[in-house]
């Protein structure tokens, strides 16, 4: 096909003739010959294509088209799905070519036949509350053909079922497991490394990277061209991968193996399985040491306290006697020395830890039960920049929200990226008369006791005017559960929808339903939401989304910064803050034909310099200066 990527997306291409409701947008068409010409080149392109640019069929057309191997990676599985399901075979229809595609997810979204079986021999010493989910998963798997846990309904993917029945990087036997003829992990993998297209996500892709700088074999089919689809995720993402982490879930799913290959495979051996014993019993008490409720907090904050240190060094002795004891056996049966293996990485993961490289911050969080120590990396630039170098291919980043007051330096800096080639498309809806944007004032500093009370307050009687859905986005749980009491008490006739009591999946279908409803929401909230036409025309913001203070890695960060000579707020704080509104701002208007106010509660958009950072990085909607005047837009529109 040699007509250009923007020819197939013109008024008289394929995607025209063939899908309904189908609009040609200049602004997509520049994109798709931008994607088509870095794919071509080999080169890096970073794209920030606003909401209604379309950047999905944007980098599609040109990724079909390309005849590499291309590889498109999203930011969460629902988009994964969105794109394998739909998206694609849409547009490889249109285009009427044959790419093959295919879908692929982390090892932990898919079914494992040998764990299963583990899991159906434990019997009656299965904990009671398992017993019911495991049997719905033994009658799925009989009918599956791809093992992907997101096909049976009616268990969440959060089961406390599925750890039991999907493996780890630590856990798999590889090519020596009994199963390994119906590994459905091993299936995935094949169809991908079949494919011309293949959709995988964020996590998968850094995990790999990570991968294969250990010198394990990739878990993902080399590739021509990467694309990465909201890309603004990818720094944190990044973090995470190219650290270290022990947790207590994976001690004790250490432990509870141990005790099960020991069972089978060397019941001569009793005194081993006192030793794996001992190890949950020593993940039960350093998580007693670190002390009750939930915690995110630097190392340093609890690693001088005698306790803890002797609770760490217990663990460490546990794991150490059982990798030596687990070691002796080994030989036996593939499920030992796979069980060996795992408590030696354990244990030199736990040593890395207590005696951290000076480019890496420790750190650690505590749940009610379980605890998880971190390591991670201060900049992920080098790193990410080393292990890209290693795959001879175009790389395409690309979000609605990746610059800063109209520049991608903040982006290209956190990761290694040189100097790309760049593209900045603006939204082509008609902010100006679609949108409006109010500041209230007078308001209180976001620091003050009352001012969650004042932006209820603030809101109270514009939902009630609102004829449509509103939208409350907190930076805080601590905020966003004291409006939803003032707002309960002060909100009789709308459905209230509240993050917390219910899956998010489920809050957002009930507001869609609703019409009018009103939604409470955080952080997980704040992007990745497409609520179309009138079931939402407001979304309120309580405050300015700098990251909360005293986070551990971002503290460290921060002073890195400073011994460099450089400014913490303006170089990261900042940049982070304003990506992260653009993402809650872009709730509004998702559609040509929305109308809605944006309501921003924080003072400090009118009265620090850097308000105008903030603004300059919205898009340019229409200004209100009264609580009448966004009554009047809300129900009778521009």
């Amino acid at each position: 096909m040699s007509a250009s990527p923007a020819d197939l997306l013109g008024a008289d291409g394929p995607l025209a003739r063939t899908l309904e409701r189908f609009a040609p947008r200049e602004s997509q068409q520049r994109m798709a010959d931008a994607v088509g010409a870095a794919m071509g080149d080999g080169e890096t392109l970073v794209v920030e294509a606003g909401t209604g640019v379309g950047k999905t069929f944007g980098y599609l057309v040109p990724a079909l088209l390309h005849g590499g191997k291309v590889l498109l990676s999203t930011g969460t599985r629902n988009l994964q799905d969105q794109l394998y399901h739909k998206d694609l075979p849409l547009v490889r229809r249109a285009l009427g070519v044959h790419a093959r595609i295919a879908l692929l997810k982390g090892r932990a979204n898919y079914l494992c036949p040998h764990r299963l079986a583990l899991a159906v021999a434990e019997g009656r010493q299965l904990e009671p509350r398992l017993r019911q989910p495991l049997a719905q998963v033994q009658a799925w798997a009989e009918r599956t053909r791809s093992g992907d846990i997101a096909e049976l309904q009616g268990l969440g993917e959060d089961a406390e079922i599925w750890p039991r029945v999907t493996s780890t990087t630590d856990n798999c036997l590889g090519t020596d497991c009994p199963e390994y003829d119906r590994c459905c992990v091993a299936q995935a993998r094949r169809r991908a490394q079949e494919a011309d297209v293949v959709v995988i996500n964020h996590h998968l892709l850094m995990a790999d990277l990570a991968l294969r700088e250990e010198g394990f074999a990739e878990l993902l089919p080399s590739a021509d061209a990467f694309v990465l689809d909201e890309a603004h995720q990818l720094p944190d993402v990044a973090g995470s991968f190219f650290g270290t982490t022990v947790s207590a879930r994976q001690l004790v799913d250490l432990s509870r193996d141990c005790l099960a290959e020991l069972v089978r495979e060397a019941p001569d051996v009793p005194e081993l399985r006192t030793r794996a014993d001992a190890l949950g019993d020593g993940v039960k008490a350093f998580r007693l040491v670190l002390g009750g409720g939930l915690e995110r907090r630097a190392w340093e904050a609890v690693a001088d306290r005698d306790e803890v240190q002797t609770g760490l060094e217990e663990l460490e002795t546990a794991l150490r006697e059982l990798a030596e004891g687990m070691e002796a056996v080994a030989d036996r049966a593939k499920g030992l020395e796979s069980c060996a293996r795992r408590a030696r990485d354990h244990l030199q993961r736990l040593q890395r830890f207590r005696d951290p490289p000076s480019d890496e911050v420790p750190w650690y969080e505590t749940w009610t039960r379980t605890f998880a120590l971190h390591l991670t990396p201060l900049d992920v630039a080098s790193v990410f920049a080393q292990r890209r170098a290693a795959c001879a291919s175009a790389w395409v980043f690309t979000s609605a929200t990746l610059s800063v007051d109209g520049r991608f330096d903040h982006f290209n800096r956190r990761m290694g990226l040189g100097r790309p080639r760049e593209l900045l498309l603006d939204s082509p809806f008609d902010y100006a008369n679609q949108a409006r944007v109010y500041l209230p004032r007078p308001m209180p500093e976001p620091n003050a006791p009352g001012f969650t009370r004042a932006v209820v307050d603030t809101a109270l009687p514009l939902i009630r005017a609102n004829p449509g859905g509103t939208f409350l986005l907190f930076t805080s749980l601590r905020a966003l559960r004291e409006a939803a009491e003032l707002l309960a008490q002060g909100l009789q006739d709308r459905e209230l929808l509240v993050q917390g009591n219910g899956p998010r999946g489920l809050l957002l279908e009930r507001f869609r339903e609703a019409g009018n409803a009103v939604l409470l929401g955080s952080h997980s909230f704040w992007e990745g939401v497409d609520v179309r036409g009138d079931a939402l025309s407001c979304v309120v913001i309580d405050r300015l989304p700098f990251a909360a203070p005293g986070d551990p890695v971002l503290e460290a960060r921060m002073a890195a910064i400073r011994e460099r000579g450089g400014n913490p707020f303006r170089d990261l704080q900042l940049p982070q803050a304003v990506i992260a509104l653009k993402q809650g701002a872009g709730r509004l208007i998702r559609d040509s034909h929305d109308q809605g106010v944006l309501i921003l509660c924080d003072p400090r958009i009118q009265t620090k310099s850097y308000g105008k950072i903030f603004m300059k990085s919205l898009p340019p909607m229409g200004r209100v200066s009264g609580p009448q005047e966004v009554i009047r837009f809300l129900q009778e529109g521009a």
